[in-house]
């Protein structure tokens, strides 16, 4: 003869069982770690071809760092477009092409004549451009996921060191020359002081 309890008991004694057994399970699932978000694959560096072909035929370095700037520029543009678009993938890649023809313009500055006013102009020209870049990029980095972000976080960095490379070597030259910078012509040298005489050697008066 099986024991069944009444209705009015079966009732609360699930509703005790759920109690002790509900908060068990949510305790299980706490303790479990977040999944982390997994890292995108790094952007590829890479000028197309027929962007090479533009830098290489221009003659003079100053056109070639206008030419550098516009179309590191326009890929910029590109990239906050997609963002705005949530293509996020799409977007790291023209950071990438980005990032790619910064480092070009960098590169071809270094083997310009690095003593001349006109290598050190261009330096400033740069600086400017990426001085206007690092909030684009920071803004767009702030709205991206997280495994697309910490690859602009990088591309950001790149272009503050580039930033800073450009401003020591506009000024590499000046503080050179203020370093080396003969005695000016107002500096007197300094007076020797006489000896005095001492008091035993003194004629003796009266």
């Amino acid at each position: 003869m099986s024991l069944q309890l009444p209705r009015a008991l079966l009732l609360p004694a699930t509703l005790l069982l759920l109690a002790f057994v509900c908060p068990l399970a949510v305790r299980a699932q706490e303790a479990q770690p977040s999944p982390t978000p997994l890292t995108a694959p790094p952007p590829l560096k890479l000028i197309s071809k027929e962007e090479h072909q533009q830098l290489d035929q221009t003659k003079e370095a100053k056109e070639r760092l206008k030419l550098s700037i516009e179309l590191a520029d326009t890929h910029l543009t590109k990239a906050e477009q997609l963002t705005m678009q949530t293509e996020y993938e799409a977007a790291l890649n023209e950071v990438g092409t980005y990032n790619a023809l910064i480092e070009d313009a960098l590169e071809n500055l270094s083997s310009l004549k690095q003593d001349s006013n006109k290598t050190r102009d261009l330096y400033k020209r740069l600086e400017l451009a990426l001085r206007s870049d690092g909030p684009r990029l920071t803004a767009m980095r702030r709205v991206t996921p997280l495994e697309f972000a910490v690859w602009i976080k990088k591309v950001e960095d790149f272009a503050r060191a580039g930033r800073t490379e450009a401003l020591n070597s506009f000024y590499g030259h000046t503080v050179v020359r203020e370093k080396n910078s003969p005695e000016k012509p107002d500096d007197k040298p300094k007076e020797t002081p006489t000896p005095q005489t001492p008091k035993s050697n003194q004629p003796f008066r009266e």
